[in-house]
Parts: structure tokens; C-alpha cells; sequence
């Protein structure tokens, strides 16, 4: 489902690496600056509570996301989505600590039409740079691709693919016979192995992409000393199609090299971030929310016989357990070894804990695991634990979801897999959507996926 996206991104990593900088500054600082330069047009003095707000914001902006290689409209949605999203977070914090009066509603009507206006054309006019700096003759980077096999063709369409990052494609080396290569790369095949260096000399190649079969590792070595006597860039490119990679990356490790295929988004300042983004909301959330939580406990206890708050074993960060809080929907409690999924029309569930389940109210008592640190608002639906037992078995990379706190909404719950899983498919479909949740995880992602489930709330009919 995402594999090409991601193919892609592997890919251009390197110069990705230039623009992520500008990018990670680039969000934040434009929505800083419009305020302070609105707030100043309407001649409003700068006073602390807006140095208050312009470090909320520019906090909860940062990084920002790098949208230079997505396509004009896909932008313009994420960059909409993402300020909706902030706006609906700042207007409850400022709901709740009654602060609203403090700013100009002229001001911050202006900035809320300007900011995203502003972030667009950014986004464009750095597209719009990026695309003329590739095209000038002396940024042009020659490549070839040393391999001609699946990988190779695959490594030649994403340079195809992609015009914008200034790479000429010349051709392919192999040692092998056309009937043993892949046949779209027969008629560019330009030799064998023993002539990649001479070729990278006589043609100015800058970039060589070896993507053999780690069991060709005695012609590698050879190739490497040879390509090593030129000017040429190298790049290996493992076959790793196969592989679900999470936050991969090149790690030093005592001045060993370690490559990461499969590693939690949350470390270091991203875990930190996460953890302030959870407790700030959560604390919100649950203030606003007391009332109703009080009215549907009665209303669980006045319905039928039986607690009004449902625990059940989920599996949490890293494949532990954990306790997970619910509003009891049903007549029965499963937490056992088998544990049936709730269906359409489920005899088990109660009239007032179908309302819930619809409107997803029986979720609101994870906001007491969101502050317990067990959970996050945002992440992979945690599944009981003897779904988890039966589903690591029949799905590749199932477990990998684990890598991060549980959720109590996530990125496969507002793209439409909410509900009951009663096929392979439809939870491997939820399995992909958590991957590249993991794989693309930002704070401007997860309050997109916030504004989304509360329209969710309202308007979806796949939960009961």
C-alpha cells in the first residue's frame, strides 16, 4: 500500500537531509512570526501572554514537517489539516485556563487566515527553488546502478521518477547474461563489473548505487577498491523491500556502524515531546470532560447490572501488559484466553453501551492511562491480548506495532479501519496504516489525526 512512498524516501534521503533542516525551522517560525507581525499591524502592544502563546506554538510546531517533495495539493491539505488541528488544541487551552480574552479576536482571525496562506506559498517557492536548482548543469549528479536486477530497476525508476533532485541516470553494470537480468534493464546495460570504474573516470559519474546480493560480497569488496580510485560517491543499497523498516538509521556505536531497521520513533527529544503533547492534552481533555464522564458512569450502572468501568489486559509498549480502562458496553466481560470481537447487532452489547461504542464515548477513561503513561492519545489501538496471540502468527510485522505506546485513536482509526477486524485482510490493512504511522510519526501528524476523530465522533458508522 505504501511501499512506493517509502521507496521513494529511501532513496532521497540524501538530499532530503538539506531540506529537513529548513523545514524543521521553516513551520514554526513563519506561524511566530505572522502573529507578532498581525499583532503589530493592529498596532497591539507584545505583552507576556503573547510571548506565552508564540512559545505554545512554536513548540507544538516543531519540527515541522518537510512537505518540499509532495505534490502541491497533497500540501496544501496536510499544511490545512495540521494549523485546523493546532487551532482546535489552542482554542481548549485557551478555554480552559479562560485566557481567550487576552488576545485581539481581529488578530488572531488574521493570523489564522494568513499562517497557512503563508506556509503554502513557503512550501511552494522552496519547491519551485529546489526543482530550478536541480535543473542548472553544474548541480546535475550522474548515477549508475551496479546490479540489474529487480533492486537496480527499482533504484532506476525512483531516479526516473523523481526530476526534481538533479540525478541523471546513465545506465547499469553487470556481469550476468541478459536472459538472467531483469529484462527493462537489458537494453541499459553499459558492461561488466571489471569496467565501473573506468566508466565512472571516461563519464564523470558522481553517484554509483551497488545493489548486489549480500552474497556477492567478494565482488562488492573488489568493485568498492576499484570505484574507491575515482572521485564517485557510493552508495550500497541492501535489498530490504521485503522488510518492514521503522525510523531506520545509521547508528555509531562505539565507532562501530550499526544500521536500525526496526526502532521506536520516541527516543530522545521526540520521547520527550510525546510524553509533554500527552499529559497537556490529557490533563485538557479530562478537565473539559469531567462532567460527561460522571453522567455516563450513572448511565452504565443505570442501564445494567455490573461495574461502570470495564478493565481488560491489553498489550502495551514493547509487548507488555497492561490494564486498559473502558466504559462497560457489554453484558459479558471477556479477558481470557479467547476473547470474541464485538459485531453488528452483538446480543452482548446493551442499548446504552451500543450509543457509547458509536459514538466511541466508552473510550474516554484512556485519558486516566494517558496519564498513568501506559497509553498515548494517539498511536496503535491496543487489541486484547489473545488477539495479539493469534494475530502475531498470521500477519508479518504485527508485533512491530508494540515499538510505541498503544492509542487511544490512531492513524488506521480515521482512514477508515475502525471497527471489527473479522478478516486476515482487513486487520493486516490496520497493521500497515500503525507501520506508517511509526514510520512518519510528527506532532503536527498527530493532531491532524486528533481533528479527524472528532469528526469521526459525529459522522462515522463502522464502530458498534
Amino acid at each position: 500500500m505504501f511501499e512506493d512512498r517509502n521507496t521513494q524516501r529511501r532513496f532521497y534521503s540524501a538530499p532530503q537531509s538539506v531540506t529537513s533542516l529548513v523545514a524543521a525551522f521553516m513551520e514554526p517560525t513563519i506561524t511566530v512570526v505572522v502573529f507578532l507581525a498581525v499583532s503589530r499591524w493592529f498596532d497591539e502592544p507584545i505583552v507576556r501572554s503573547d510571548l506565552v502563546l508564540c512559545l505554545l506554538v512554536f513548540a507544538l510546531t516543531f519540527p515541522g514537517r518537510n512537505r518540499f517533495w509532495d505534490r502541491p495539493l497533497n500540501a496544501a491539505v496536510d499544511i490545512s489539516t495540521s494549523w485546523a488541528s493546532l487551532l482546535v488544541i489552542l482554542g481548549l487551552c485557551g478555554y480552559a485556563t479562560d485566557s481567550l480574552e487576552l488576545f485581539d479576536p481581529l488578530v488572531l482571525a488574521w493570523w489564522a487566515v494568513i499562517t497557512p496562506a503563508l506556509q503554502w506559498l513557503a512550501f511552494f517557492g522552496g519547491r519551485r527553488l529546489l526543482r530550478w536548482q536541480a535543473s542548472l548543469p553544474e548541480n546535475r549528479r550522474r548515477a549508475v546502478v551496479v546490479g540489474a536486477g529487480p533492486l537496480g530497476v527499482k533504484v532506476a525508476r525512483a531516479f526516473r521518477a523523481r526530476g526534481d533532485i538533479g540525478l541523471e541516470f546513465l545506465g547499469f553494470f553487470d556481469d550476468r547474461t541478459d536472459d538472467r537480468v531483469d529484462a527493462e534493464a537489458v537494453g541499459q546495460r553499459l558492461g561488466n563489473l571489471r569496467q565501473v570504474a573506468s566508466h565512472v573516470r571516461e563519464h564523470g559519474v558522481h553517484e554509483v548505487y551497488i545493489t548486489l546480493p549480500l552474497g556477492s560480497q567478494p565482488r562488492i569488496v573488489e568493485l568498492l577498491e576499484a570505484v574507491q580510485g575515482t572521485t564517485a560517491s557510493v552508495f550500497f543499497v541492501p535489498d530490504v523491500f521485503g522488510i518492514s523498516i521503522i525510523q531506520g538509521r545509521l547508528i555509531d556505536m562505539n565507532g562501530v556502524p550499526v544500521v536500525g531497521l526496526c526502532e521506536t520513533p520516541f527516543t530522545g527529544t521526540n520521547r520527550l515531546a510525546k510524553r509533554i503533547e500527552d499529559l497537556i492534552l490529557a490533563s485538557l481533555i479530562l478537565v473539559l470532560i469531567s462532567p460527561l464522564l460522571l453522567a455516563i458512569a450513572i448511565g452504565v450502572k443505570l442501564s445494567s447490572p455490573g461495574p461502570a468501568i470495564f478493565r481488560q489486559r491489553r498489550n502495551g509498549l514493547d509487548g507488555e501488559e497492561i490494564v486498559v480502562y473502558k466504559f462497560r458496553s457489554m453484558r459479558a466481560m471477556d479477558d481470557g484466553s479467547v476473547v470474541r470481537q464485538a459485531t453488528k447487532d452483538d446480543p452482548r452489547i446493551t442499548p446504552f453501551g451500543a450509543f457509547l461504542r458509536r459514538t466511541s464515548l466508552d473510550e474516554l477513561p484512556q485519558f486516566f492511562n494517558v496519564l498513568q503513561g501506559r497509553m498515548s492519545i494517539v498511536g496503535p489501538r491496543p487489541h486484547a491480548v489473545a488477539h495479539n496471540e493469534q494475530y502475531r502468527r498470521l500477519i508479518k510485522a504485527y508485533m512491530v506495532r508494540h515499538k510505541v505506546k498503544p492509542g487511544i485513536t490512531g492513524w488506521a482509526q480515521v482512514n477508515g479501519h475502525r471497527g471489527e477486524t473479522d478478516t486476515i485482510e482487513k486487520m493486516q490493512a490496520r497493521v500497515e496504516y500503525d507501520l506508517e504511522y511509526l514510520r512518519n510519526w510528527s506532532i503536527g501528524l498527530d493532531l491532524q489525526i486528533i481533528a479527524r476523530t472528532v469528526k469521526l465522533v459525529f459522522f462515522d458508522r463502522n464502530a458498534y
